[in-house]
């Protein structure tokens, strides 16, 4: 299995593998999903021998970049290509000296994921697009 990970211009097949995770198969409603900041966000694609299976947006906000949006087809899940985007999303905020810290929005049943890449689950539950989270940081 060959994975590649990589900042694209492609954001239809990110926006296409978001709305089969989030509103097909997490009933995210469609007005929580599109919020009109993709165009002002890094994005990154993964695929597995050449097929698009995963993303994660990245944007900036003073010190702090924010990972979000990441998802995986269900299909594809459990092979590690989730920790090489969240990964290569904090290559990409670090390689910025003005950002110090990287923040997102973790779905409760993925914080020891994320814990497993370095975040720390900060602040109280939430509801987002009615699915419980909690945010979460770490610094570069």
């Amino acid at each position: 299995m060959s994975v590649e990970i990589a900042v694209t211009e492609d954001l239809a097949t990110c926006q296409a593998l978001r709305r089969t995770v989030f509103i097909e198969e997490q009933n995210v409603p469609e007005a929580d999903e599109v919020d009109g900041r993709d165009a002002g966000a890094v994005h990154l694609l993964a695929r597995v021998d050449g097929r698009a299976v995963g993303t994660a947006r990245l944007l900036v906000s003073g010190d702090s970049g924010k990972i979000g949006r990441v998802c995986v087809l269900a299909e594809m899940r459990g092979k590690g290509i989730g920790a090489r985007l969240i990964e290569a999303a904090v290559r990409e905020f670090a390689a910025n000296p003005a950002i110090g810290k990287v923040k997102l929005s973790a779905q409760i049943n993925a914080l020891s994921f994320y814990e497993r890449l370095g975040f720390t689950a900060e602040g109280d539950e939430y509801l987002d697009a009615g699915i419980v989270h909690r945010d979460m940081f770490r610094t570069l």
